[in-house]
């Protein structure tokens, strides 16, 4: 039985899907790549078995890949990781408020693009070794075996990387954490110079507990990073 993880690649870089197929086998992960948009949707509506990530091209023929994404969000939950090669910031920040995991500018290396991938693998599975636990605070409250959290009686429907980061504050509560910090625990990987995609979790998480209705905010401590309080403190 293989249980290599599969990654799916949405990029119409034909020579591109060669290589990072190629490469990616080398690291033990089985890549398969379609050329457009409209593919990708119908790969992943038609597959028994879906992809364990997916590695999805902004500027794609057709339907883009920020189009495409948010059909994905709305209907598959696998970690997404977003090529951005006009190398836009606005694109990136677009894509991560859309539901994607993380980014990456092309040309990438294929070498980054693995330890990406691996990283949202990580954080996207349950943490076998870790013994599960429950963490509440303000009726909102975090289950790390089920993955799952609720706001009273409502779940909060929450990407790997808002999981993670949620998880972090409940860890520490009233705490304040800082932007490298929540990068390593949540996106898995180091804070690079002008990388704002923490930012973007952090924003999309405070947006959901918002519309929850949940007793919690995310406080910005500038120049330090990130506080979660309960609303009736300070």
């Amino acid at each position: 039985m293989n249980t290599r993880p599969r990654i799916l690649i949405a990029d119409d870089d034909t020579a591109l899907c060669d290589l990072l197929i190629d490469y990616l086998a080398t690291q033990s992960l089985d890549a398969f790549a379609v050329h457009s948009a409209e593919a990708a949707l119908d790969t992943l509506s038609q597959a028994d078995n879906p992809p364990d990530a997916m590695v999805l091209d902004v500027m794609l023929p057709g339907m883009t890949g920020l189009d495409a994404l948010s059909q994905i969000r709305a209907g598959w939950d696998l970690p997404v990781l977003m090529l951005s090669g006009r190398g836009e910031p606005l694109d990136r920040i677009i894509g991560l408020e859309l539901g994607a995991d993380d980014y990456l500018p092309k040309p990438a290396m294929p070498r980054e693009l693995v330890a990406r991938l691996r990283a949202l693998l990580r954080r996207h599975q349950p943490r076998p070794r870790a013994a599960p636990e429950t963490l509440r605070l303000a009726g909102v409250e975090l289950d790390t075996g089920r993955r799952s959290v609720r706001c009273g009686t409502t779940p909060l429907n929450l990407t790997a990387a808002e999981f993670e980061m949620l998880r972090s504050f409940l860890s520490q509560p009233g705490d304040v954490i800082s932007r490298e910090a929540l990068t390593e625990q949540a996106l898995g990987r180091s804070l690079e110079r002008y990388d704002r995609a923490v930012d973007v979790h952090v924003s999309r998480l405070r947006k959901k507990l918002t519309d929850a209705e949940a007793g919690l905010r995310i406080d910005t401590v500038r120049g330090a990073g990130y506080a979660l309080v309960e609303h009736d403190e300070g």
